[in-house]
C-alpha cells in the first residue's frame, strides 16, 4: 500500500499532461510519504499513451507513474477503473487541466489523516483564462470547477452543494461502501458533456452512506480555462447539460417508490424558479450570456425529467469491456 494516489483521467491529453506532470514531479512532500501517479486514458485517439510513455523512462523513483487504459468511453468509468487499481486508502483526482500547488499533494494526504471519518474532500480552484471572462461570470463560475468558498475548513452539509470533481479526495473505504459498480451518468465522454454529473453523482452516494464531505481551502488548484470554453456557444451547451443531469441525479436521492412524489415537488419547484428569474432580470430572452447560462440551466433542469425517459427508452446497449494496465 501507498500513502497517497493522485489519479489523472484524460482523454486525448498529449499536449496538456506534460504541463501537470512537471508540477507533479515538483510537489514538495514529507520524505516519509510514499505516492502514486495512475494515468487513466479514456480512450484517447491521440498520443496519450506514447506521451506517458516517454515520461516514464525518466520518472524519478521518488514515485510511480502508471498507465492505465479504459475503453469504455466516460469520465464514471475511468474514476471506477482508478479505484479498482490506486494502492492507496486516499485517491485524489486532477483533471488534465487543472494544476496543483506545489503542495497540493501534500495538504490532501495531511487533511485525510486528521480527519479520518471524512469519505470525501473537494480543493479550491482558481482560474486561469485565456481570454477575458464576461461580466458577471462569478456568477456561474463554480459551473466551470472555480470554486472559491473562503480560507476555513468546512464540510457540506446544504443539498445540492458539494466540491468540484476536479481536485477531489476520496476515501477508498467510502467508494466501496457506497459508490455502485454501474454509473447513473457516464460523465463527460470525449468532448460531449450529453452525461455530465458524474462527480456529484459520486459524492452523493458518499454523503447518502453518512460519510461527511468536506472542503479545504489549503488544497490549491488553477483550472485552465481555454478560450473556446468562454464562447457563448460552448457555456449555453455546459449549462443544458448540466439542467438535463439535474433528473438522474435527484433519483439517486429518493427510493423508486418516492420518485413519483419527487418528480412533482421539484418541477413545481423548478418552475417557480424559472419564473421568478424572468421575473427578476425583466428579460423573456436575455441578451447577455452569463444570464443567459442560468436560464438555460433552469428551463433544462425542469425539463431533464423528459430528457432522463428518453435516455432510459433509447440509450443504446452499455460496452462492457473491462480495463487493462499497460507498462
Amino acid at each position: 500500500m501507498t500513502d497517497f494516489s493522485v489519479v489523472i483521467c484524460t482523454y486525448n491529453g498529449e499536449h496538456r499532461l506534460p504541463i501537470l506532470l512537471d508540477r507533479l514531479r515538483g510537489q514538495r512532500l514529507p520524505q516519509t510519504l510514499t505516492w502514486e501517479i495512475l494515468i487513466v486514458d479514456n480512450n484517447s485517439r491521440d498520443q496519450t499513451a506514447q506521451c506517458i510513455h516517454t515520461h516514464q523512462q525518466q520518472w524519478p523513483t521518488h514515485s510511480s507513474l502508471r498507465y492505465i487504459f479504459e475503453p469504455r468511453q466516460g469520465l464514471a468509468y475511468a474514476r471506477r477503473c482508478a479505484m479498482q487499481v490506486a494502492n492507496s486508502e486516499l485517491v485524489g483526482f486532477l483533471d488534465d487541466d487543472t494544476l496543483p500547488a506545489e503542495d497540493w499533494v501534500a495538504q490532501a494526504y495531511e487533511f485525510g489523516q486528521g480527519q479520518p471519518q471524512v469519505g470525501a474532500y473537494g480543493s479550491a480552484i482558481n482560474g486561469q483564462y485565456e481570454s477575458q471572462p464576461p461580466q458577471g461570470f462569478e456568477r456561474i463560475a463554480s459551473c466551470l470547477a472555480i470554486i472559491q468558498r473562503g480560507d476555513t475548513a468546512f464540510p457540506y452539509e446544504r443539498q445540492g452543494v458539494l466540491p468540484a470533481g476536479a481536485g477531489m479526495v476520496i476515501r477508498r473505504r467510502a467508494w466501496q461502501q457506497c459508490v455502485p459498480v454501474e454509473p447513473a451518468l457516464k460523465g463527460v465522454c470525449g468532448t460531449s458533456l450529453q452525461a455530465k454529473g458524474e462527480d456529484v453523482e459520486t459524492l452523493s452516494y458518499i454523503r447518502q452512506g453518512g460519510w461527511p464531505i468536506w472542503h479545504n481551502p489549503q488544497m490549491q488548484l488553477t483550472h485552465v480555462i481555454p478560450e473556446t470554453r468562454l464562447r457563448p456557444a460552448y457555456l449555453l451547451h455546459l449549462f443544458q447539460s448540466i439542467g438535463v443531469s439535474r433528473y438522474a441525479l435527484r433519483c439517486v436521492r429518493y427510493h423508486p417508490w418516492r420518485r413519483p412524489w419527487m418528480l412533482l415537488m421539484h418541477g413545481v419547484n423548478d418552475l417557480r424558479k424559472l419564473l421568478v428569474h424572468i421575473i427578476k432580470t425583466k428579460q423573456l430572452y436575455p441578451t447577455d450570456i452569463v444570464t443567459a447560462c442560468e436560464r438555460t440551466l433552469l428551463v433544462h433542469s425542469f425539463l431533464s425529467p423528459i430528457h432522463g425517459l428518453w435516455v432510459r427508452l433509447f440509450l443504446p446497449p452499455m460496452d462492457m469491456t473491462v480495463f487493462r494496465e499497460q507498462p
